[in-house]
């Protein structure tokens, strides 16, 4: 078993998660595991950072959708290495505006994806962590609470002693609010990505409380960032920031940081989560 330290990034075959890849294999003492749920365009990731960067991070099959998927690649972690010291929560999905599936679709599949897809790659892999491990769930300006039109929504979501179960609850509550064409009248809003990044931003909280309870000597952080708005395939490649500047907040959080639950703007500046307000940034 090798007792090189071990970094995991999901979703890392393209737009901000192959950055954060590239940054870490420029700056880790240790193996990057690339993942990707389709393995030759994770593959094909691998080979261009080698060839144009020289770099050599290492491809793993992962879809964060998939138990079996995920299960599999916390056992090979564990029987290759016995820990991990960097996990990097990155793959998740949206829907374009013109997109023609039903809001009733979009919620289901966000939800999906972008919330339940990170918390079960967290149940898996957590148990794996190192003494000092970060971890780093990728939200978006779309996780800040004020994003939630609803007052008491935002109540449930910035609850101190909110709990997991909880917040599968919650997130359920708004998949039926689509199913039922009321997401706006329930105070939700109109975009499924908003309520998923919420969603996300709110778990990271409850991570570092749990780990905090639990396992206090071993210094474990978890925080979420925003990575801004970046030219990927997810802006339509509208926005201005290259994968590189995309990837800062997240190199951050993972190597430089000693921060503890935290929501780290794509400056990486400490933003207020809890407020109702928009980051004055």
């Amino acid at each position: 078993m090798s007792t090189q330290k071990v970094a995991v990034v999901t979703g890392g075959n393209k737009g901000i998660g192959y950055g954060i890849v590239k940054g870490l294999c420029e700056r880790f003492d240790g193996v990057v595991y690339l993942t990707a749920r389709d393995s030759e365009r994770g593959k094909a990731a691998v080979s261009k950072l080698e060839k144009e960067h020289n770099l050599k991070p290492v491809f793993r099959q992962l879809d964060i959708t998939d138990q079996n998927s995920v299960d599999n690649f916390k056992e090979f972690i564990k029987k290759e290495h016995g820990g991990l010291d960097i996990l990097i929560n990155n793959a998740a999905i949206a829907f374009k505006v013109s997109a023609p599936e039903p809001m009733s679709v979009q919620a289901k599949e966000t939800i999906r994806v972008n919330y339940f897809g990170t918390l079960r790659v967290c149940d898996a892999l957590f148990p794996l962590l190192r003494n000092n491990a970060k971890v780093v769930n990728v939200s978006s300006s779309a996780g800040h609470l004020y994003r939630i039109p609803s007052e008491e929504i935002r109540r449930e979501f910035s609850k101190k002693d909110l709990t997991v179960f909880e917040l599968n609850k919650l997130v359920e509550k708004f998949v039926k609010a689509a199913e039922n064409g009321k997401t706006v009248e329930d105070g939700w809003g109109s975009s499924t990505y908003v309520v998923s990044k919420v969603a996300v931003s709110a778990l990271t909280n409850i991570q570092q409380k749990m780990f905090d309870e639990e396992v206090p000597n071993r210094n474990i952080s978890v925080n979420s960032v925003h990575p801004g708005y970046v030219n990927t395939d997810m802006t339509s490649h509208k926005g201005p920031l290259s994968i590189e500047e995309g990837a800062k907040s997240s190199l951050f959080a993972a190597l430089d940081a000693n921060l503890k639950g935290k929501y780290i703007w794509y400056d990486c500046k400490v933003v207020d989560w809890f407020t109702n307000s928009a980051p004055s940034n």
